[in-house]
């Protein structure tokens, strides 16, 4: 995989140019490589640099010796977390392959640490992921006292879609977000729920008085658990107030699921609906909505567990948001090494323990 490093070239230095006594373009590759190592913290970096000094010192210049971890806070904390996601941006872009009808999901993590005592806000992130590729495309921060609603917009202007089928949660939808997509040359498949009012009641009722144009069912059976899912699709939008208004929409979606647990005996049952703008194909779209769940299975629940960033307690200026991409870089290049079968938390293990693999991961 390519080396992410050279894409982070552009990254302006928030500092004081007399108070510089580290540099940008080597406190970021100390940062990669720790993260990869497993480093979890400002300090573990620190250590991390202070261990690896004479390794390091063969390919960095480190004129005053490692960052301090109140160095390494400061800088991620001060920099501009655009520039970065601009940087992460094209870096993917230059890695990923997306093609015809990959399903590119889009949804919300809280950064759970960051929370203040006395405050409710903390930083919440919006991702979007490749299902085919197994990358993080791209993330934003929702700004406070907002929602996912101005973050995903963001988001979609700053990916190359054209092709793919782009899933979102029921924050998502919206119009106006609909219509942007159909503009990116991407289809989309948008959850609807309560929080839609009257078009869930709509949706719903189409299905209550219409006939469904077609119907798949998908079984499924691993992790002590049978799921049966039944796709039913609607093409007839007569039920739909204003369905011109959403662009290109072709069809109502309802997902009926079922889950046994073999170890407990117990069934549960689950009815979701979607909007969609692919044509009323129920194999199609059974399959498109479960991958959407891609997103939180090998990206958010691998963050939590692999990565521990739920955890996190990072909270000065912009240094959550910017250690963030830090553990994205990470997933990606963890994510895409085939030398090894071992999970994210072994391979980080091993990223720490031999440095021909670290190398090989970062791509020097």
């Amino acid at each position: 995989m390519k080396n992410p490093l050279k894409y982070f070239a552009e990254l302006r230095d928030p500092r004081v140019e007399r108070n510089r006594e580290h540099l940008l373009e080597e406190i970021l590759p100390i940062s990669i490589a720790a993260v990869l190592s497993g480093a979890e913290s400002w300090n573990d970096i620190a250590e991390y640099g202070e261990d690896k000094l004479e390794w390091l010192k063969t390919f960095l210049t480190l004129p005053s010796g490692i960052p301090s971890h109140d160095t390494f806070n400061r800088v991620f904390a001060a920099l501009d977390p655009e520039e970065m996601e601009k940087g992460f941006v094209a870096w993917v872009s230059s890695i990923a392959k997306l093609t015809a009808g990959e399903v590119v999901a889009i949804d919300g993590k809280a950064l759970c640490g960051t929370r203040e005592g006395g405050k409710k806000a903390l930083v919440h992130m919006v991702s979007a992921w490749a299902e085919g590729n197994g990358l993080v495309l791209a993330q934003r921060k929702v700004d406070e006292k907002s929602n996912e609603i101005t973050a995903i917009p963001r988001l979609l202007n700053a990916l190359e879609l054209t092709g793919t089928v782009v899933t979102i949660d029921a924050m998502g939808c919206q119009r106006g977000i609909a219509h942007q997509i159909i503009e990116k040359k991407a289809d989309y498949v948008l959850a609807v729920k309560e929080n839609r009012g009257l078009l869930a009641e709509q949706v719903r009722d189409s299905f209550l008085l219409l006939d469904s144009d077609a119907v798949a069912e998908q079984i499924d059976c691993g992790h002590g658990r049978v799921e049966r899912r039944k796709c039913s699709v609607i093409a007839d939008l007569g039920l739909i107030e204003k369905a011109a208004e959403w662009a290109s929409l072709q069809a109502l979606v309802r997902i009926e699921s079922e889950r046994y647990h073999k170890a407990t005996g117990k069934t549960e049952r689950e009815i979701r609906y979607c909007i969609t703008s692919l044509s009323p194909d129920a194999t199609r779209l059974n399959s498109v909505i479960r991958q959407h769940w891609g997103i939180e299975n090998k990206l958010h629940w691998v963050l939590d567990v692999g990565f521990s960033e739920d955890l996190d307690r990072k909270r000065a200026g912009h240094a959550a948001q910017n250690f963030s991409i830090l553990n994205r870089i990470a997933l990606n290049l963890l994510k895409h090494d085939k030398s090894s079968t071992r999970g994210i938390k072994g391979k980080r293990l091993k990223a720490a323990w031999n440095i021909p693999y670290l190398l090989k991961l970062i791509g020097i």
